[in-house]
């Protein structure tokens, strides 16, 4: 394990060869009116990967903040995801132009959000998308929420191979096979709800970690996804939780309290699941 070279700058090389940073930090729920205050919180504090989505409805705030910061577009990691199944290159190219408006935009990563499409619908997308690389409006593609069987049909259509799988993953929910399909095809995994929303800030196991490492329930989670070679994505509005969350290069979990956290897992999902859809 090489968890003691973990940096605050440290990046994961995809299969594209292109580095993202391995410690994100997400907009899921950040209403539009909070979310520049919550991104440029995020610059600040030192993120330099920010994932949004369609589904978000805060691409624009997403773009602006950064477009307006004093953080150059090169350095700032950015990701969205594809929501729908119609009118998609219409939507592929509204969300570039949200996020980097400038002419020779771009989206660092697009993701299509979730299999829900079904099949001849989700090999229309991936098209979509490798169009989209072609022109030169995103830099990587990828997936969110693909179980094995969506990623074993892909191989029958990509020309380009997903760089991206972000799923929930978490020590209550580590979809090994999945997780086993990813690493062994070289597709790097994003974890999302890396802090279970809250829900386990009680749990006896986390709290005695968290008591052992000095640090919060919280650090001690993000650095297990961290040293499971994941690319956390948590995400707050509140600036002190933002700035607490970045705090986990200082400390490192042992194998013993890894190997707790490991035995944790009950395919405990707090979000929908789609990786089981058809």
């Amino acid at each position: 394990m090489t968890t003691n070279k973990l940096q605050p700058d440290s990046t994961i090389t995809l299969n594209s060869g292109e580095k993202i940073p391995q410690l994100g930090f997400g907009v899921y729920q950040s209403p539009p009116e909070v979310t520049s205050k919550t991104v440029q919180s995020a610059l600040d504090a030192g993120y330099r990967h920010i994932d949004s989505a369609q589904w978000y409805f805060n691409e624009e705030q997403v773009g602006s903040t950064i477009q307006s910061s004093k953080y150059p577009r090169d350095q700032v990691f950015i990701t969205t995801k594809l929501g729908h199944a119609d009118r998609i290159k219409e939507l592929l190219n509204e969300s570039v132009k949200k996020i980097d408006p400038r002419d020779g935009g771009y989206v660092d990563l697009f993701l299509i959000h979730s299999p829900s499409a079904g099949p001849e619908k989700r090999k229309g997308q991936w098209k979509a998308l490798e169009d989209l690389v072609k022109a030169g409006k995103a830099k990587n593609i990828g997936v969110s929420n693909y179980g094995v069987k969506h990623l074993e049909q892909m191989e029958e259509y990509a020309n380009i191979p997903p760089t991206v799988n972000q799923i929930e993953l978490h020590p209550w929910c580590q979809q090994p096979s999945i997780v086993s399909y990813c690493q062994s095809h070289n597709i790097a995994l994003e974890a999302y709800s890396p802090l279970v929303q809250g829900k386990k800030a009680s749990d006896p196991t986390l709290l005695k970690i968290a008591e052992e490492t000095g640090k919060s329930w919280a650090q001690v989670l993000i650095r297990w996804s961290l040293q499971r070679g994941f690319i956390p994505l948590p995400k707050s509005d509140t600036k002190e939780r933002i700035i607490a969350n970045r705090d986990v290069f200082d400390f490192e979990l042992s194998d013993a309290q890894m190997e707790s956290l490991n035995g944790l897992d009950k395919d405990e999902h707090v979000c929908l699941n789609h990786t089981e859809l058809p």
